[in-house]
């Protein structure tokens, strides 16, 4: 997810370019940068880290011209540093590009510019596109654009300018968005609404698969296969802090509806069938197959994200599996043998605690793998091998995306050291492979069903206590539910396997307690129904998370939240989503601070 905006017109380019840079910082801090046209040459001026530097070098020396394009990133490929940073140019900086999105053939695409003798000057992704828009370019950049991204496989958007049409832009769009605002007598495209609302209301929005040219007075939308799209714009009537929140009343309930787009773009271009490619991960020679213990380390959401990587290696791999807080971890004297694997977890990959149980067993020999949101954070310069979950900036406190996008990545590391250690037969593999691939529409399914949610949400925001039980896989979800309710609603919420309640809690379980159940796993269905008819036989109310097609457990609850069928060893990822939605909803009934609850911080880089 990065920021994207641009600009042809009567006016200087770069303050607009800015201002819109500004209203999209959110979608990318990573770096920054602008290409300016005066119709005879091509400015390009970006810098590593937030807006303000970008602004900083542009500051007495704004560059002349009225078209250009800009950039904030948030880094998929390659660290944050300043030849990294957008808009990317060709050899003859005559032609322009900033990007948002995966290019899944980058790799070869490189290759093949590389061995016809283009020079590449950054790690991205995105310097092929202008590469390939300059070698097809014969004057006409909305014919070279189409040719360019015909080779082009992948989830992206991309602007395009050249000097030599100092008055276009030319955009396509393939799944990530884009928007064209429409002034008089000039023009405006970006990734996002908000980078449009002090010019204009106007706005015509892209769809996958369609490409726009524009100019000062003219806007022409077609297809990639150059077929003429007729759309009316459309007005905007939100203000800017709805429109960066996409007409969601917070950044947590977006970044929920996010969470489908997320799952596709963490799988983008890793996974084929049951084959799985990590472009980060290079295991040396005979270490997967002799791999003999995985240690799991991480806080917070992110170790809840780890106790289903610790049931899904065991189960998959048949390899022991360790799941331990990084905060207690750092401070024991762990036994580690040689050939172990330690998966770090971090959303931001700075959690100290993280780091240090990382460095840790990492010194006494255990190869490091990171699975963390942003590139070039600390815990991937430690780390051997990484996995970027590319879900994005996340705003709110509660993590809700990057908490999905560790549960995939996790599916495909397992998936891939399946595969090499021969635990997972063909069948096997094409079954979970398969499953993985239908999950951002199950998804989708899941999040029309919000409605049923808030209903239950009601009931809830009242009470007190509120318990949450499951086994296996479904209690590693049920300990991010409980978490995700306490952190934003400020009710006591507690979590645990369901076979524990009769051990001591079944004591609190009275006449209307909520007590929350997910019972997804049929191994051990029936001891959790079990557990449910001695909350029931107490009068608790009880709510339910369980496959659309489970009938048997209307028997045992008062309220479901359904999922669809999925392979039981991927059902978490479906399974936390109504929690997240019941958490948002319940606190949104007490009418609390959602986004940033009292006493929490986004990333905690303190011990």
């Amino acid at each position: 997810m990065c920021g994207i905006m641009g600009y042809v017109g009567p006016r200087q380019a770069s303050p607009i370019l800015l201002q819109g840079l500004r209203r999209l910082e959110y979608r990318g801090y990573d770096s920054a940068g602008i290409a300016v046209s005066d119709g005879g040459n091509m400015t390009i001026l970006k810098a590593a880290g937030k807006l303000d530097q970008l602004e900083a070098v542009v500051a007495g020396a704004e560059p002349p011209g009225n078209l250009g394009i800009g950039h904030t990133r948030w880094a998929t490929h390659g660290p944050p540093t300043d030849l990294n940073a957008h808009p990317h140019t060709d050899s003859t900086d005559e032609f322009a590009v900033v990007h948002n999105g995966i290019i899944e053939n980058f790799h070869q695409l490189k290759e093949e510019l590389m061995a016809a003798g283009k020079t590449m000057v950054s790690d991205t992704d995105t310097e092929v596109l202008v590469h390939l828009i300059s070698d097809e370019y014969e004057g006409d950049l909305a014919a070279a654009v189409r040719k360019a991204v015909a080779r082009a496989t992948g989830a992206y958007a991309l602007v395009a300018v050249t000097v030599h049409e100092p008055d276009t832009l030319v955009a396509v769009r393939m799944i990530s968005p884009l928007v064209v605002g429409i002034g008089d007598g000039e023009m405006y495209l970006a990734s996002g609404i908000p980078a449009l609302l002090d010019h204009t209301r106007q706005v015509v929005v892209l769809e996958d698969g369609e490409m726009v040219t524009i100019n000062p007075g003219r806007v022409v939308l077609e297809t990639l296969q150059g077929d003429p799209i007729d759309r009316e714009p459309a007005e905007i009537d939100w203000d800017v802090e709805q429109a960066e929140k996409g007409g969601y009343p917070h950044f947590m309930l977006k970044e929920i509806f996010e969470q489908s787009q997320v799952a596709a773009d963490c799988v983008l271009g890793r996974l084929d069938g049951s084959s799985v490619t990590l472009e980060d991960v290079e295991w040396p020679r005979g270490f997967v197959e002799e791999l003999d213990k995985v240690w799991i380390t991480a806080c917070g959401t992110a170790f809840h994200a780890g106790l289903v990587g610790k049931e899904l290696f065991e189960g998959l791999l048949r390899v022991p599996t360790e799941a331990v807080y990084a905060h207690e971890l750092r401070y024991r004297d762990p036994i580690l043998e040689p050939g172990s694997l330690t998966v770090a977890l971090s959303q931001s990959g700075e959690t100290a605690d993280t780091l240090a149980a990382a460095r840790l067993l990492q010194d006494r020999g255990s190869r490091l793998l990171a699975v963390t949101n942003v590139v070039g954070s600390a815990l991937t310069h430690y780390a051997d091998d990484v996995i970027y979950t590319r879900a994005g900036p996340e705003i709110a406190v509660a993590s809700t995306k990057a908490y999905l996008a560790m549960l995939v990545s996790q599916y495909l590391l397992a998936l891939d050291l399946g595969h090499r250690r021969g635990a997972l037969d063909q069948a096997r593999a094409l079954e979970v492979g398969g499953a993985l691939a239908k999950l951002p529409a199950q998804l989708e399914e899941v999040l029309k069903r919000e409605d049923g949610v808030e209903d239950v949400a009601q009931l809830l925001a009242g009470h007190d206590d509120i318990y949450f039980i499951g086994r296996g896989l479904d209690y590693a979800v049920a300990t991010e539910g409980s978490l995700k309710l306490k952190e934003i609603s400020y009710l006591h919420s507690e979590a645990m396997p369901a076979g524990e309640l009769k051990h001591g809690t079944l004591a609190l379980i009275t006449e209307g307690t909520p007590v929350v159940v997910v019972n997804t796993q049929q191994h051990v269905y029936d001891k959790t129904t079990s557990a449910l008819q001695e909350v029931k036989a107490r009068g608790a109310m009880v709510i339910g998370v369980a496959y659309d097609d489970d009938t048997e457990i209307e028997a045992y609850t008062d309220h479901l939240l359904r999922i669809p069928r999925t392979l039981d060893l991927l059902s978490p990822v479906l399974s936390i989503v109504p929690l997240q939605l019941l958490a948002y909803h319940v606190a949104d009934h007490r009418g609390l601070d959602i986004d940033q609850p009292r006493n929490l911080a986004k990333s905690v880089t303190v011990e």
